[in-house]
């Protein structure tokens, strides 16, 4: 096992450079359909950060998506990916990061985001997660009878792993992308 302190280390050396004025990293966490990406994205863009995703960083590593990974390798093979990855990019100095839903879980990937920057919880109630995900095939853990009870299970256990972790808490329900990032916004300054 390798020292992680070290590998951020040596990451934030590679990349600091005198009077660069940003806010640290940024990390976002929340359920699926809550908005994550496309929040990240808007919201990098207006502070000048990297994006990036850290489901995508996964598909992209291993050239197959994720519900290809469960399918094959299980939620746990999926969850070992997951950890390997987020560990590596919150190592990353003043990028913005968004988590797949399910991050927070594993108990060293919530230390990792908590100690390397500042954790933003969007938060979604159940009903606007299953209005944004339900024409959605992408999410494995959706692809059942009852995805709102799916939902409402995931939620109880996770809820307040997300607000351990979090730095600011952000309602997203029936709100427009730009609201949102304009509301973290307000809220960073």
């Amino acid at each position: 096992m390798h020292d992680a302190g070290s590998t951020c280390q040596q990451a934030h050396n590679l990349s600091y450079m005198p009077g660069m004025r940003t806010p640290g990293s940024l990390f976002l966490t929340g359920p699926m359909g809550a908005g994550k990406s496309t929040i990240g994205r808007q919201l990098a863009k207006q502070l000048g950060m990297p994006f990036l995703d850290s489901d995508h960083e996964i598909e992209s590593r291993t050239g197959v998506d994720i519900p290809l990974i469960f399918e094959l390798e299980g939620e746990s093979g999926f969850r070992k990916r997951e950890a390997a990855v987020i560990d590596e990019l919150t190592c990353l100095p003043n990028i913005l990061l968004a988590t797949g839903g399910g991050a927070i879980l594993d108990p060293v990937n919530r230390e990792h985001l908590k100690t390397r920057g500042k954790v933003i919880y969007l938060h979604a109630s159940v009903n606007q997660q299953l209005k944004r995900t339900q024409k959605d095939r992408h999410r494995p853990l959706l692809q059942t009878d009852n995805p709102r009870a799916k939902l409402e299970e995931l939620m109880a256990v996770r809820d307040p792993l997300y607000r351990e972790i979090a730095d600011l808490v952000i309602e997203t329900d029936g709100m427009r992308v730009r609201d949102v990032v304009n509301k973290i916004m307000r809220r960073l300054a």
